[in-house]
């Protein structure tokens, strides 16, 4: 099945369902998808974003200004994730009770909205990785419309260009708990170092970067092609000056450069 064929599915999906509401974090696939619902349901898409610590507040800002665009109708759950049962203590599962919680006040709002399916924007590629996740989605009834129809990552960036959506190029992003090993506690302070690591390496023009949090240590990840750019120019005593600034006492490059969900490799 090529991209195209794909892609036909999916509006075929959407047309079915007739109503959906899309949990929305501005990243590349729950943007194409919103995008795409959209175009065919209009009225009958609804955005809903969870705004907590766990999500780049970059990428909130995005959302927000995709929708603006969009002049869609647009919820924004707050949420306490260190409120969320075991989400601080970081265990191997973490995801599937953070994914569960965040996804019961997903649900809770659009179904006050009129909206009774709810989607996710998990592509095909996701089920290659470790994500307990997915087992919390299953189980409330999400539904992942870029799953079912066959889209992989390539597949969206390349329909998104086409469409002429921005985040068609925008890195991988996922949530900055998973920057925390596995049983080192989660915590706000935490979260936000990364955050702010991880946007300012970005604004220095590195593409795809993963600041991982192991405890005084900052293990910086870029693209493999970028980290020579990263050895030549002055950017080791920028970047270490920086983010001891914000509270690291040691800083690393990762050698092999950046790998979607490097600390399950301890798994």
């Amino acid at each position: 099945m090529n991209t195209y064929e794909k892609l036909d599915k999916l509006k075929n999906y959407l047309k079915r369902i007739g109503k959906i509401a899309i949990a929305f974090s501005g990243g590349t696939d729950s943007t194409f998808l919103l995008k795409t619902a959209h175009e065919i349901l209009g009225r009958n898409t609804l955005a809903i974003t969870v705004h907590s610590a766990f999500s780049p507040e970059r990428e909130f800002g995005r959302a927000r200004e995709f929708i603006k665009d969009l002049n869609l109708k647009h919820l924004v759950v707050e949420l306490d994730i260190l409120t969320i049962e075991k989400f601080g203590e970081n265990p191997k599962d973490r995801c599937y009770y953070c994914k569960k919680q965040i996804f019961s006040e997903v649900i809770r709002a659009a179904r006050n909205a009129g909206f009774s399916d709810v989607a996710d924007g998990t592509n095909f590629d996701d089920t290659d990785d470790y994500r307990p996740g997915i087992r919390a989605l299953k189980e409330l009834g999400i539904v992942s419309p870029l799953k079912d129809a066959n889209m992989t990552k390539k597949d969206i960036r390349r329909i998104s260009r086409r469409m002429g959506i921005k985040t068609w190029k925008t890195p991988s992003s996922a949530c900055l708990a998973s920057r925390i090993p596995y049983g080192h506690e989660i915590t706000r302070e935490k979260l936000e170092m990364v955050d702010k690591a991880e946007q300012y390496i970005s604004d220095l023009g590195f593409s795809q970067v993963r600041v991982r949090h192991h405890g005084d240590i900052a293990r910086i990840e870029v693209e493999t092609e970028e980290r020579k750019v990263f050895l030549e120019g002055n950017f080791l005593e920028q970047v270490s000056l920086k983010l001891k600034g914000m509270g690291f006492k040691y800083v690393t490059l990762d050698l092999e450069g950046y790998r979607m969900g490097s600390l399950n490799e301890m798994l």
